[in-house]
């Protein structure tokens, strides 16, 4: 019985592989963005990253997740179920455990991911709850659930304690550290709108949900002209203020709506969505996404 058991749970991994965006090639993460996979890769020989790494960690694990729990509300099947199933379904599309979520009171349309690759939280502002429709809800967690897959949540982590935690007096110690990560993520980001757009299957939407974060009038969202809101990018790269890029830890909005736009035009998500034949490879992709972000990313 403990042979067919087993033969009965390899058969239900391997289907379960194939039933991912990518038929589970690269453990389901083949959608990332490369030069996320290669910066990720070379902090592990850089000293200092890991030991910023180690260190919020632990303070996580002794600190940080009894806060979430005094403070903000966790969801569930018996607590906001509607976000909870939406949240599972996104998890579920990305082949991983359904993450924990809870909402934090913030008049801020934000969300963010923290803790281990093992113990790993999402947390939504309420605001983004109330701005936002199911469907560019779930673009929003299946992004967060996009950092979970590939590992990001104890750079997120790191990055978070560096930047809001540590005090002026080691803040310069830990520069170096700091933007070595804000670099990292600003192509993280890219990575993770992809596996955004992966969950809802809707470009429009998730590019909408991505211009709601710029524009924040509700008032405003139905007259929103996308095309205008992409032609920024274009006047940005005629200014010397481009540059101040490197001091955010997100790619400016119009940036991500383009590179999400290629993403969309992959062989990869084509098939996922069922959008029909044809698609350029990610390789193609990755190439026109650099194209941007190198400008000064």
């Amino acid at each position: 019985m403990a042979e067919v058991g087993a033969l009965d749970f390899q058969s239900y991994v391997s289907n379960r592989l194939k039933s991912l965006p990518d038929g589970g090639r690269e453990g389901g993460r083949s959608y990332a963005y490369i030069s996320d996979h290669h910066t990720r890769k070379a902090f592990d020989m850089i000293g200092p990253i890991e030991s910023v790494v180690t260190a919020s960690v632990r303070l996580f694990r002794s600190v940080g997740k009894s806060q979430l729990l005094g403070h903000a509300v966790k969801v569930g099947p018996r607590q906001f179920p509607r976000v909870h199933a939406l949240a599972a379904r996104c998890a579920d599309t990305l082949g991983i455990a359904t993450p924990t979520v809870y909402i934090v009171n913030s008049p801020v349309m934000n969300a963010a991911t923290f803790g281990t690759n093992d113990d790993s939280v999402i947390m939504v502002h309420s605001a983004l709850i109330d701005h936002f429709k199911d469907d560019e809800l779930m673009s929003v967690l299946g992004h967060e659930c996009g950092h979970i897959h590939n590992n990001h949540v104890v750079y997120l982590t790191a990055l978070h304690y560096l930047r809001f935690i540590a005090s002026a007096v080691t803040r310069w110690l830990m520069a170096p550290a700091e933007m070595a990560l804000m670099s990292w993520l600003r192509r993280a980001e890219i990575t993770s709108d992809r596996a955004g757009l992966l969950c809802c299957k809707d470009l429009d939407v998730s590019t909408k949900a991505l211009t709601k974060l710029a524009l924040g009038s509700s008032k405003l969202y139905d007259e929103l002209n996308m095309e205008a809101f992409i032609d920024q990018y274009d006047e940005m790269k005629e200014s010397v203020g481009k540059y101040s890029e490197v001091r955010l830890s997100h790619p400016v909005l119009p940036k991500r709506v383009i590179a999400l736009r290629h993403f969309a035009d992959s062989e990869l998500y084509r098939r996922h969505a069922a959008k029909g034949d044809g698609g350029i490879s990610m390789e193609e992709v990755d190439d026109k996404v650099h194209e941007i972000i190198k400008v000064w990313g």
